[in-house]
């Protein structure tokens, strides 16, 4: 998706969550003002106390608007990581409220406990309450579903509020309903029951309030989210080139997750390969959790099947030093009864401005370094390469080319498995004279032996073409 889209998907979310929070502030205002005035006029405590809860949502649901059009504000100067925690810090606004109320709600149930208070109800009150259980069944699955939508916890809390309200009304309703038939049938006992509701609604509120702020606080103190941690592990671990992982962190602000991964790689991995394998990880791991932002740190690593000549590579790799046609081999050890050791040949390629005494200084900087840490080799030898960095014009030349196709048509009869040879080039660059060529053999032929006969063939070339300075072979199956 490309950045113009990703904008307008992004202004149209903030757009409905807007509007959906507004449609929540209108809905509190005319549920507040029904339950105040059939509280007042039936003296329900049980109503009241909805209207209390009701005017706290009200409140509640203004600071969710509020948070939700602060929270959309995009990543600034002072707010690298985005406005997204406005949201929490809305919900704990929001809990400290419910608080209060709960507060005056058990203060005036206990008191209406011990001091008889006369509830009248009514049919007003009734059609009152059962309005207001249609409009939180439907502003709470509204709310649900955007907050879903959009992965939004101040529109969750704002949808939890409705489905509270929705429950507790409903106690409400039955408490009231218990007055009246306490004075239609004379059962004394039933008075209570406004009262014992309004306790009920209470705790209501405090279980809902302490959940939310619970989530709240985990937010604001990056608590890591539950789950996180196994489900990124087991995502970047599945990643091809991830040895292990080896610390994962995630914290949420509002609907983003921030999550730092730290992964092992192998340590002769090539650079690209390494930067691929972390876009990879950071991909997966975005799979897994939408709205994820990631940050991935690679470590070098050495893997369990790391060979020697992994470990000379590694080791020439850590001073900037590139080392090729690697070969080990066995050798006695001395007259002491040591046991037998290693002679590790190479090629490495230095810089081309170095003098010799500067370029032997680096090799023989990185030879101690591989005997340190490879104790089993004995002797190294280094054959130096110049590492170039120029581009030089060269210039053709094809009557050498063509005699030296004429000489590589011949060679093929002292190398049977040499199939066919061609796109022979001979140049020119910088005073010295290079050539290439294909050579075709069987693809099914191992490559050691296809390198053994290159290596042959380029002897001969060179016996019988003494000016030449280097031969690349390019090798290529028949099929």
């Amino acid at each position: 998706m490309n950045t113009a889209v990703q904008e307008i998907a992004l202004r149209a979310a903030e757009r409905e969550k807007r509007a959906v929070a507004l449609s929540s502030v209108l809905a509190c205002v005319v549920l507040l003002a029904m339950k105040a005035i059939v509280g007042l006029s039936s003296n329900s405590l049980g109503v009241l106390s909805e209207a209390a809860h009701s005017g706290l949502d009200l409140i509640a649901t203004v600071i969710t608007y509020l948070s939700v059009r602060v929270a959309d504000k995009p990543a600034d100067a002072d707010h690298p990581y985005g406005h997204a925690k406005f949201e929490n810090f809305g919900a704990i606004l929001e809990t400290a409220l419910l608080l209060i109320a709960c507060a005056w709600i058990v203060w005036e149930a206990v008191h209406r406990l011990i001091d008889q208070v006369e509830v009248e109800p009514s049919l007003l009150a009734f059609t009152v309450l059962f309005l207001t259980l249609g409009i939180d069944w439907f502003r709470s699955r509204a709310l649900m579903r955007v907050a879903r939508k959009h992965d939004s916890q101040a529109l969750e809390a704002d949808a939890l509020h409705f489905s509270t309200d929705l429950w507790t009304t409903l106690v409400v309703l039955f408490g009231l309903a218990a007055v009246w038939a306490s004075q239609r049938f004379g059962i004394p006992w039933l008075r209570h029951a406004d009262p014992v509701a309004a306790l009920v609604v209470a705790a209501a509120v405090l279980y809902i309030g302490f959940r939310l702020a619970k989530r709240s606080v985990d937010v604001l103190t990056d608590a890591a989210p539950a789950g996180v941690r196994a489900q990124v592990e087991a995502v970047a671990g599945s990643v091809d080139g991830v040895l292990s992982v080896d610390r994962v962190r995630a914290r949420r602000a509002g609907n983003r997750t921030f999550v730092d991964v730290t992964v092992s790689v192998a340590r002769t991995a090539p650079f690209e390969r390494v930067h691929q394998i972390s876009d990879q990880v950071e991909a997966a791991v975005a799979g897994a959790l939408p709205h994820a932002d990631v940050v991935v740190h690679m470590e070098p690593r050495a893997h369990a099947a790391e060979t020697l000549f992994d470990k000379v590579r590694a080791i020439a790799q850590r001073q900037n030093l590139l080392v090729h046609e690697l070969s080990a081999h066995q050798v006695h050890g001395g007259d002491d009864g040591d046991p037998e050791r290693l002679l590790l040949e190479l090629d490495a390629e230095v810089d081309e401005n170095l003098s010799l005494r500067e370029a032997h200084e680096l090799i023989d900087r990185v030879e101690r370094e591989i005997q340190r840490e490879l104790p089993q080799v004995a002797e190294i030898n280094t054959h130096i390469e110049t590492l170039d960095r120029e581009i030089l014009p060269a210039a053709e030349l094809d009557e050498l080319a063509r005699a030296l196709e004429d000489h590589l048509r011949e060679a093929r009869f002292h190398f049977p498995e040499l199939l066919d040879t061609h796109d022979v080039r001979v140049r020119q660059v910088k005073g010295k004279i290079v050539a290439s060529c294909h050579a075709t053999f069987s693809g099914s032929l191992p490559i050691t032996r296809v390198h053994d006969i290159t290596q042959q063939l380029e002897a001969r070339v060179y016996r019988h073409f003494p000016h030449l300075f280097r031969l690349v072979i390019h090798t290529e199956p028949a099929e």
